[in-house]
Protein backbone atom coordinates (compact mmCIF):
# COMPACT_ATOMS: atom_id res chain seq x y z
CA UNK A 1 0.00 0.00 0.00
CA UNK A 2 1.25 3.48 -0.86
CA UNK A 3 2.07 5.84 1.95
CA UNK A 4 -0.31 8.76 2.28
CA UNK A 5 1.54 11.94 1.25
CA UNK A 6 0.87 14.70 3.78
CA UNK A 7 1.96 18.33 3.54
CA UNK A 8 2.27 20.08 6.92
CA UNK A 9 2.05 23.88 6.85
CA UNK A 10 2.54 25.82 10.10
CA UNK A 11 4.94 28.53 11.22
CA UNK A 12 5.37 26.93 14.66
CA UNK A 13 8.43 24.81 13.88
CA UNK A 14 8.29 22.77 17.08
CA UNK A 15 4.68 21.80 16.41
CA UNK A 16 5.43 20.82 12.80
CA UNK A 17 8.42 18.69 13.86
CA UNK A 18 6.53 16.83 16.60
CA UNK A 19 3.51 16.25 14.36
CA UNK A 20 5.73 15.11 11.51
CA UNK A 21 7.55 12.57 13.71
CA UNK A 22 4.28 11.17 15.04
CA UNK A 23 2.79 10.84 11.55
CA UNK A 24 5.96 9.26 10.12
CA UNK A 25 5.88 6.67 12.91
CA UNK A 26 2.38 5.79 11.66
CA UNK A 27 3.70 5.29 8.13
CA UNK A 28 2.82 8.60 6.48
CA UNK A 29 5.08 10.31 3.93
CA UNK A 30 5.35 13.78 5.48
CA UNK A 31 6.72 17.00 3.99
CA UNK A 32 7.27 19.79 6.53
CA UNK A 33 6.93 23.46 5.62
CA UNK A 34 7.07 26.42 7.98
CA UNK A 35 4.98 28.95 6.09
CA UNK A 36 2.71 29.55 3.13
CA UNK A 37 5.37 30.45 0.56
CA UNK A 38 7.43 27.35 1.40
CA UNK A 39 4.29 25.17 1.20
CA UNK A 40 3.44 26.49 -2.26
CA UNK A 41 6.97 25.68 -3.46
CA UNK A 42 6.62 22.15 -2.04
CA UNK A 43 3.28 21.65 -3.81
CA UNK A 44 4.80 22.66 -7.13
CA UNK A 45 7.43 19.90 -6.75
CA UNK A 46 5.32 17.03 -5.44
CA UNK A 47 1.73 15.80 -5.24
CA UNK A 48 0.03 15.36 -1.88
CA UNK A 49 -3.22 13.68 -0.92
CA UNK A 50 -3.72 15.78 2.20
CA UNK A 51 -2.44 19.11 3.51
CA UNK A 52 -2.68 20.17 7.15
CA UNK A 53 -2.73 23.96 7.00
CA UNK A 54 -2.54 26.44 9.84
CA UNK A 55 -4.77 29.46 9.21
CA UNK A 56 -2.69 32.00 11.14
CA UNK A 57 0.88 32.27 9.90
CA UNK A 58 3.39 35.09 9.79
CA UNK A 59 4.13 35.11 6.06
CA UNK A 60 0.73 34.36 4.49
CA UNK A 61 -2.88 34.09 5.52
CA UNK A 62 -4.03 30.45 5.56
CA UNK A 63 -7.10 31.22 3.45
CA UNK A 64 -4.87 32.78 0.77
CA UNK A 65 -2.70 29.66 0.82
CA UNK A 66 -5.84 27.50 0.55
CA UNK A 67 -6.97 29.44 -2.55
CA UNK A 68 -3.65 28.84 -4.29
CA UNK A 69 -3.56 25.17 -3.17
CA UNK A 70 -6.96 24.62 -4.77
CA UNK A 71 -5.78 26.26 -8.00
CA UNK A 72 -2.59 24.18 -8.18
CA UNK A 73 -4.17 20.88 -7.11
CA UNK A 74 -7.97 20.95 -6.78
CA UNK A 75 -7.97 17.26 -5.81
CA UNK A 76 -5.78 17.66 -2.70
CA UNK A 77 -7.77 17.59 0.53
CA UNK A 78 -6.96 20.37 3.02
CA UNK A 79 -7.49 20.14 6.78
CA UNK A 80 -7.22 23.53 8.42
CA UNK A 81 -5.95 24.15 11.92
CA UNK A 82 -7.27 27.22 13.62
CA UNK A 83 -6.68 28.85 16.96
CA UNK A 84 -9.57 29.08 19.39
CA UNK A 85 -12.03 31.74 18.31
CA UNK A 86 -11.27 31.82 14.60
CA UNK A 87 -13.80 29.17 13.63
CA UNK A 88 -15.41 31.72 11.27
CA UNK A 89 -12.29 31.68 9.09
CA UNK A 90 -12.30 27.88 9.15
CA UNK A 91 -15.93 27.77 8.00
CA UNK A 92 -14.98 30.21 5.23
CA UNK A 93 -12.19 27.79 4.30
CA UNK A 94 -14.65 24.93 3.99
CA UNK A 95 -16.75 27.09 1.68
CA UNK A 96 -13.57 27.56 -0.37
CA UNK A 97 -13.08 23.81 -0.71
CA UNK A 98 -11.22 22.70 2.42
CA UNK A 99 -12.05 19.21 3.66
CA UNK A 100 -12.48 20.09 7.34
CA UNK A 101 -10.91 21.93 10.25
CA UNK A 102 -9.77 21.36 13.82
CA UNK A 103 -9.09 23.90 16.55
CA UNK A 104 -5.59 23.98 18.01
CA UNK A 105 -4.43 22.41 20.16
CA UNK A 106 -6.11 19.33 18.74
CA UNK A 107 -5.92 15.72 19.84
CA UNK A 108 -3.44 13.79 17.70
CA UNK A 109 -5.96 10.94 17.27
CA UNK A 110 -8.62 13.36 15.96
CA UNK A 111 -6.19 14.78 13.42
CA UNK A 112 -5.03 11.29 12.43
CA UNK A 113 -8.64 10.21 11.79
CA UNK A 114 -9.30 13.36 9.70
CA UNK A 115 -6.15 12.75 7.64
CA UNK A 116 -7.16 9.12 7.02
CA UNK A 117 -10.71 10.12 6.03
CA UNK A 118 -9.46 12.93 3.78
CA UNK A 119 -7.03 10.51 2.14
CA UNK A 120 -9.88 8.06 1.45
CA UNK A 121 -11.93 10.86 -0.11
CA UNK A 122 -8.92 11.88 -2.24
CA UNK A 123 -8.47 8.31 -3.48
CA UNK A 124 -12.15 7.92 -4.34
CA UNK A 125 -12.26 11.07 -6.49
CA UNK A 126 -12.31 10.60 -10.24
CA UNK A 127 -9.09 11.63 -11.94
Amino acid sequence: MDKVRVLLVDDEEGYVNVLSNRLQKRGFDVTKTYGGAEALQALRKKEFEVAVLDLKMEDMDGLEVLKVFKRIDPKMEVIMLTGHGSETAAVQGIDMGAYDYLTKPCEFESLLKKIQNASQKHKSRPV
